[in-house]
């Protein structure tokens, strides 16, 4: 089996389903290996028909049953310093070397791997495969996915999202929303800064405001909250404008993110920098120039995985694994979007996030391993006697 997912994992690394490009042939791939051992298939393309999600099923057509989810994209190589091709994968002194090994085609392989086993077992729940696109970039394609299951009256109950975690079991997790901000100015002479609309000092001050809303945060933090730090954190990723000393630069943009612990936060930023831009700098703008504006871009804005008492996926692998507690993570992942469909989610998966995104990205063959064995453990588990 372990071979097997090795050669599956080699397969999968050589697709290189960076984000900005197609995945299309990677889900051909996985779509023909699950119907060779009997599973239902659908292909949800996105709309400009370059990418697409897989939902696969094994087992009864029923409600109910366990997602095995994961991503298909990963980030870029671009000026990273390699060993070796990142796109072949290299074993290594017990580790498989490549682009996506761990972040997270690891888990998509061993999840193949097993698909044979999965298909050979009488069962009453079914298992099902949902791989997605773009999450890299915002969680569009589990988006979509979740669109599409809505759409054709799909309900499973548990899943579990194989991101990076050392196999060990996570119910809780920040979400992650990003925007891009634009500002749009008037251009002028540097000498006479009242005849121009100056985008980057709009930019400046809505950053301002950003920061300020920051500090409030920390005061909303749920009392006795489980995440470091307790409260919903802001973060400014770029700000770019402006070429010359002496020209009042016409356009700005910033680009930020906030990752929220409660619901409440998100609407407390947005309606406050909403607010902000509407009674205060915009009609300054326009005051000098009636054709200026700021106008934001929802990037993704994907909903954190709420820790809940009852959840029958972690106390699932808490049993298989021997583990006492479950854990919560820093990073982002689909699983939100799943629970907001009803489903009990964990993250679990091999590899370490230290690894992902890096250079030299590995996975060690232990952890390959290991996923396997729980793989395993929950197929037995599902299995009618």
């Amino acid at each position: 089996m372990l071979d097997e997912a090795k050669r599956i994992l080699a397969d999968l690394i050589a697709f290189p389903t960076v984000s900005v490009d197609s995945n299309l042939e990677m889900v051909a791939y996985i779509a023909a290996y699950l119907e060779d051992v009997g599973a239902r298939v659908e292909i949800w393309h996105d709309p400009t028909g370059a990418k697409a999600n897989l939902f696969a099923t094994l087992g009864p057509e029923v409600d109910g049953g366990l997602v095995l989810s994961g991503h298909c994209d990963v980030v870029p190589v671009a000026d990273q310093d390699w060993a070796s091709d990142p796109f072949d994968m290299v074993e290594r002194d017990g580790r498989l070397y490549g682009r996506g090994t761990c972040d997270m085609k690891g888990f998509l392989a061993a999840s193949l791997a097993m698909a044979p086993r999965f298909a050979a077992t009488p069962r009453s729940r079914p298992i099902h495969f949902a791989f997605t696109y773009d999450e890299e970039t915002g969680c569009v394609g589990a988006g979509h996915l979740a669109q599409s299951l809505a759409r054709h009256d799909l309900r499973p109950a548990m899943a579990i999202v194989g991101e990076p975690t050392m196999m060990q079991v996570i119910d809780g997790h920040k979400g992650c929303f990003e925007y891009t901000t634009r500002f749009r100015g008037l251009e002028g002479h540097g000498s006479a800064p009242d005849l121009g609309v100056n985008a980057v000092e709009y930019a400046v001050r809505y950053t301002a405001k950003l920061l300020e809303l920051r500090e409030a945060l920390k005061a909303r933090a749920p009392q006795d909250g489980p995440f470091d730090p307790p409260w919903t954190t802001l973060n400014i990723g770029a700000l770019n404008g402006g070429k010359v000393h002496n020209v009042i630069p016409p356009k700005a943009q910033l680009d930020w993110e906030m990752r929220p612990v409660q619901p409440s936060d998100a609407v407390f930023v947005k309606e406050q920098i909403a607010d902000f831009v509407a009674q205060e700098l915009v009609p300054e703008m326009q005051r000098v120039f009636p054709d200026v504006g700021i106008e934001t871009e929802v990037i993704g804005e994907v909903a954190g995985l709420e820790p809940v008492r009852q959840n029958a996926t972690k106390d699932l692998l808490m049993r298989l694994t021997g583990a006492n507690s479950s854990g919560l993570v820093p990073f982002g992942t689909e699983a939100g979007i799943f629970q907001q469909l009803g489903m009990d989610v964990v993250v679990c998966g091999p590899g370490s996030i230290e690894q992902a995104h890096k250079a030299n990205e590995f996975l060690d063959i232990d952890q390959l391993s290991r996923c396997l064995d729980l793989l395993q453990q929950v197929n037995d588990a599902f299995a009618v006697s």
